[in-house]
This record gives C-alpha cells, sequence and structure tokens, in this order.
C-alpha cells in the first residue's frame, strides 16, 4: 500500500513510501534536493524500517530542526502505523 506523507519543514513537499510489513519497497520524494533524495530513496529499498528510523531520525538540515532524512523516519512509523490499522 503506497502512503504519502507530507513532510513538514524541508524543501520537498511529500515522500510517497511502500512497505511489506517492515520492509521498504519503495521511496519517492516530491521535491528537495533531487540528487540526495534520490540516493536516499535507492539506499533504503530493501531496509527494515526500524533500521531506517534509527540511522536517520533526528537529522537536521543546517539550522532547520528536521531535515528531508528525519522526514522520511516520520513518514516510514506512519505508513507502517497505517498499514498496521488497515489489517
Amino acid at each position: 500500500m503506497a502512503y504519502v506523507y507530507k513532510t513538514k519543514g524541508t524543501c520537498s513537499k511529500s515522500i510517497t513510501v511502500d512497505l511489506d510489513g517492515k520492509t521498504i519497497k519503495s521511496v519517492a520524494f516530491e521535491g528537495g534536493c533531487n540528487g540526495n533524495t534520490t540516493g536516499i530513496a535507492e539506499l533504503v529499498v530493501g531496509m527494515n524500517i526500524d533500521d531506517v528510523i534509527g540511522r536517520v531520525k533526528g537529522t537536521t538540515c543546517g539550522a532547520r530542526p528536521t531535515s528531508c532524512p528525519d522526514q522520511l523516519a516520520h513518514a516510514l512509523e506512519e505508513a507502517y502505523a497505517a498499514e498496521q490499522a488497515a489489517q
């Protein structure tokens, strides 16, 4: 199930996440720094969400209190919760 997360405080506008249980099937950022967001999306495919969340949650971007990787962690948490609620 594809889940769209509206980002807060970043250049990217949204993150679309597709999970298979706790495994990431795909990630796509709308907006943001294309090279960075594309690279992040490719790196996390096939990974366990807990591993990704543990590595990127809390990452900041300059003076901002969040970043695209931090917002990905929030997107993964929400997508997994939504997937569990739908079962």
